[in-house]
């Protein structure tokens, strides 16, 4: 009987990364898929959400934050954690942020921009129902609205941006078995969940994913390493992707999440911010400002204010 049960969806990106780094702790859990007409509100209301993915734990907790979920599982699973200690759980950590609230915005422009995506994705996540579907696919468009996806500058620069993130895994790959070295952790669950909920399954950016046969392979196979633990992080370090994504987040990241902070202390809820050479505006929300708090925390902590400045990110997250 399994000790954990999984409440998500084969396409939602948060889903598949829950789901991945389930695996990857080789936790006993049970998937029930949410869909239309499928009683899995309980789960959903005790955890105080709408959205999912949700786990039950064997206490009962109902939880739907995947970046404390894991946090929580490090505990449970010490020899199979997400996130290392001291600096090297900090990049990590940054790292994740960066994936979890960026990246987002790049698949859900693919999934709803093109019109072959969403008509795959839609009826689906309807379950056949028509006028549902049309539904889902008009909260997509408006969900590229909100992430600043809209102008055809940015989902150039955002398609950009995620072929330069595909190259480096792939050269990571070739290297090592994971990306940030030959055990897995949070970075890898993250980039997992985009590629098997969105990218390796919407039309267009599979043929993009096929171009690196690597991360394919990668993404296809579930926990190679099978049942053999790994010894507390110890096979994990700053690789050359990760070096990668810390140039990334300076780009185009930075300015959204200062800006998003800005605007939220103002209670203003639109916010304009510079990036890729252009003025792009975002709705101002409230889980990306507090996921760049529980990293500014996790510095704090460990007392690595100097180390974060080192990297250039001390703006972003001191």
């Amino acid at each position: 009987m399994a000790d954990y049960t999984w409440y998500g969806h084969d396409l939602s990106y948060f889903s598949r990364k829950m789901e991945s780094a389930l695996t990857f702790y080789g936790a006993p859990f049970e998937r029930v898929e949410v869909k239309l007409g499928v009683v899995t509100e309980e789960a959903r209301k005790r955890a105080g959400t709408h959205v999912i993915p949700v786990l039950e734990t064997p206490e009962g907790w109902a939880l739907w934050d995947t970046t404390p979920i894991m946090f929580m599982l490090d505990g449970r699973f010490p020899k199979r954690r997400m996130f290392a200690d001291g600096e090297l759980g900090i990049l990590i950590h940054m790292i994740e942020n960066f994936l979890d609230e960026w990246l987002g915005r790049t698949v859900v422009h693919y999934r709803w921009h093109y019109p072959e995506c969403a008509s795959f994705a839609a009826p689906i996540m309807a379950m056949g129902n028509e006028e549902v579907a049309k539904g889902i696919a008009a909260w997509g468009l408006k969900a590229c609205r909100a992430t600043g996806v809209e102008p055809l500058h940015q989902q150039a620069m955002a398609e950009a941006e995620y072929e330069r993130i595909l190259a480096s895994a792939d050269r990571q790959l070739q290297q090592t078995r994971y990306l940030m070295g030959d055990a897995p952790c949070a970075v890898d669950a993250v980039i997992l969940g985009g590629l098997r909920a969105h990218t390796m399954v919407d039309p267009v950016p599979r043929k993009l994913v096929d171009k690196y046969p690597r991360v394919r392979d990668w993404a296809l196979t579930d926990n190679p390493d099978g049942a053999d633990a790994w010894d507390g992080c110890g096979s994990v370090y700053s690789t050359e992707f990760a070096q990668d994504m810390l140039t990334e987040m300076r780009v185009g990241f930075e300015a959204f999440a200062l800006g998003n902070k800005v605007a939220l202390a103002a209670g203003e809820k639109l916010f304009t911010a510079n990036v890729y050479d252009e003025d792009v505006t975002y709705l101002a929300r409230p889980y990306p400002e507090k996921a760049r708090q529980m990293v500014t925390e996790h510095i704090l902590r460990e007392g690595s204010e100097a180390y974060v400045r080192s990297l250039g990110l001390g703006d972003l997250y001191l």
